[in-house]
């Protein structure tokens, strides 16, 4: 939810990004629940006059017509579900002025169950407002949130001491906190900009040093504010335009993106990473202008067009020859872990950088601790709302920089079973890995799609038959193969086990190696389908996850089919299918991989071998097709008269 409050006066015409000659600040303020962020924001809004005319006077109003006491902390509780519960579950935006600087106040959830809010909000922002209650003191949830600033790579942080009427303004009881909180931020590596006692509730220390404070000499929190420096100008680092889609228009293909730092314009030379691919910026389009001039800087949504054909793809990253990101397949990460299963080394993960996301391997873990103890104890696995220091090593090479370099490039989020585990930031690139781009020019085939479909009658497809081992998927791809073949198309058949004899014969069967195989055959096969072809690929291919790759790399090509042979029936035959005593080695094979089997959720067709024949399976795989838009009607009724 954003809230953009009208400001004071304008400010006079400037050239900084904001539109004023004053820097830009954007600060975090949290804490734990109840300890009254949301009252210091309402209370700040008041005290700098960032109210808008009446706002005050109708929340007053529409508390005493529910017969409540108003609270400051209304002005931010627009939520009725936050209302009801009486805690903030969002993150708000809000925007107002002190006398030097132009301020995004980021109002993040202090409750545990909404860590990935916070931290959704933490990883915007130069600065952060620390709460803590001077009667409850350091908590636990207050240290996790000074570990997470210091796991996003905040280093500016004013620690406020808030409810300090409920202490009799004690300047002992705030000694003790101060000492406490800033020791700990110390161990962090972040020293805390001040310490401020205040009562938010009454004003008291938030604009203004009051009598109830006088042992306090001292920044209020508006000066505090005030002396927190605005992060360096996006536009001054490298450029970074990751790929968010590419769009066929007339006879331009353009590729569309927001810049996330530095600036471009027609004529730059420009690298795609991380496969290295250069090329020059031949027009920079934008709706509703077309093309547009001028140089186009971060923040920007922009779609460019380039002198050369070359495939881009979603998830790649855009920058310029002389200062490119790094390519890896080895990085080094701090994360925050919310997943309810702990992440120990050797597992798997989807990781996500930017746009751009790859299956990983945890390849080490150090300093995996819980920030909530002061004397933490090292563990060999990260648990829920801990965090640790993790080596990945990853089965594509993505673009990255360390979070150090760009802020906007070097955080990172991982995913588990389609669920958001966690989140962090680059420390580091494997150095190993090139830095300096190649020049590599894929060659675009002379044929159109078009003149293959209309020789094949069909469109590409990749034909995806998974399932058990010995279930019947090589037997259906080969009678596949032989029908569509006989009625004049161009079927190529790609079995899991031929190509690991040769193309992926480097490969184990550790998860990893798994996965990769998994990769290699949909990029085949994708390859194949995008020239006309229609790509029968028969693997066991047993985790879900690499099947769901699988579909990402071939897209709208994809057509999957779960080859749902009972367990017990495929325990019966040879690996390939075929009624006979099975042999030890498909025994072996079928439990090993059959057991960690995980069924298609959302299969394009599902066939059960041990009770059609293998023309009916056939039958109803080409109805499919035709179905979907893969085979002509002509190929159909072809078909049907054989």
């Amino acid at each position: 939810m954003n809230m953009i409050l009208n400001p004071a006066p304008s400010a006079p015409p400037t050239s900084m990004p904001n539109g004023t000659t004053r820097p830009q600040v954007r600060i975090v303020i949290v804490g734990h629940v109840d300890h009254g962020k949301s009252t210091l924001v309402g209370r700040l809004l008041h005290e700098t006059g960032s109210l808008p005319e009446g706002k005050l006077e109708m929340l007053q109003a529409v508390s005493a017509r529910r017969g409540m006491a108003f609270e400051w902390s209304f002005l931010l509780d627009a939520l009725q579900t936050e209302r009801d519960q009486g805690i903030t579950i969002d993150t708000t935006q809000i925007r107002f002025r002190t006398n030097s600087r132009d301020i995004v106040l980021i109002d993040a959830p202090g409750h545990a169950e909404f860590l990935r809010n916070m931290i959704t909000g933490a990883s915007q922002a130069d600065g952060a407002v620390l709460i803590i209650d001077a009667l409850e003191g350091v908590r636990d949830q207050t240290r996790r949130h000074g570990y997470l600033l210091h796991l996003l790579g905040v280093k500016q942080v004013a620690v406020v001491v808030n409810k300090m009427d409920r202490v009799d303004f004690s300047a002992e009881r705030f000694k003790a906190i101060s000492d406490e909180f800033s020791a700990h931020l110390q161990v962090l590596g972040v020293t805390p900009t001040a310490v401020i006692p205040i009562s938010a509730r009454d004003g008291d220390g938030v604009a203004a040093r009051t009598d109830r404070i006088g042992w306090y000499a001292g920044p209020t929190v508006v000066e505090a504010l005030d002396r927190l420096e605005p992060a360096r100008p996006l536009e001054a680092l490298a450029l970074r335009l990751p790929v968010q889609a590419i769009y066929k228009f007339d006879d331009r293909r353009i590729v569309a993106g927001r810049i996330e730092s530095g600036s471009l314009s027609a004529g730059d030379e420009i690298v795609i990473m991380p496969a290295g691919k250069i090329a020059r910026i031949k027009t920079v389009e934008s709706w509703p202008e077309t093309p547009i001039a001028g140089r186009q800087g971060a923040g920007r949504s922009v779609g460019i067009t380039l002198d050369r054909e070359l495939f881009v793809e979603r998830g790649d990253t855009i920058a310029h020859t002389a200062t490119g990101p790094r390519e890896t397949r080895r990085l080094r990460a701090r994360i925050f872990w919310l997943h309810d299963k702990e992440l120990a080394k050797g597992d798997q993960i989807l990781l996500r950088c930017g746009p751009k996301e790859s299956r990983a391997t945890v390849v080490a873990i150090e300093k995996a601790v819980d920030p909530g103890e002061l004397a933490s104890v090292e563990n060999k696995a990260i648990g829920l709302n801990h965090v640790g220091e993790i080596d990945i090593s990853l089965s594509n090479p993505i673009a990255t920089d360390p979070y150090t370099e760009n802020p906007r490039t070097g955080r990172l989020v991982i995913e588990v079973a389609g669920r958001i585990a966690g989140g962090g930031l680059v420390l580091s690139v494997d150095a190993g890995q090139r830095a300096v781009p190649v020049d590599i020019v894929p060659v675009e085939s002379a044929l159109r799609p078009d003149e293959r479909s209309a020789r094949y009658r069909h469109n590409g497809a990749v034909v995806w038959l998974t399932g058990l081992p010995a279930a019947g998927k090589s037997t259906l791809a080969k009678a596949l193969e032989r029908r569509l073949f006989t009625n004049g198309g161009s079927p190529i058949l790609l079995d899991g086990d031929t190509l690991r004899a040769g193309l992926n014969g480097d490969l184990g069967f550790s998860a990893a190696d798994r996965s990769e195989n998994i990769r290699r055959l949909a990029e085949v096969a994708t390859h194949l389908a995008r020239n006309g072809h229609i790509a029968i690929v028969a693997a066991v291919s047993p985790a879900r996850e690499d099947r769901a790759a699988a579909r990402r790399i071939a897209d709208t090509l994809f057509r999957e089919i779960h080859i749902a042979t009972p367990a017990e029936v495929c325990e019966g035959r040879d690996p390939k299918g075929h009624y006979k005593k099975a042999r030890a080695g498909a025994l072996a094979s079928f439990t090993g991989i059959g057991n960690d089997y995980q069924r298609p959720e959302a299969a394009e067709l599902t066939i059960d071998t041990s009770s059609r024949t293998v023309a009916d399976a056939t039958d109803e795989i080409e109805r499919m097709l035709q179905q979907s838009g893969v085979l002509f009607d002509e190929v159909a009724d072809l078909a049907a008269n054989i």
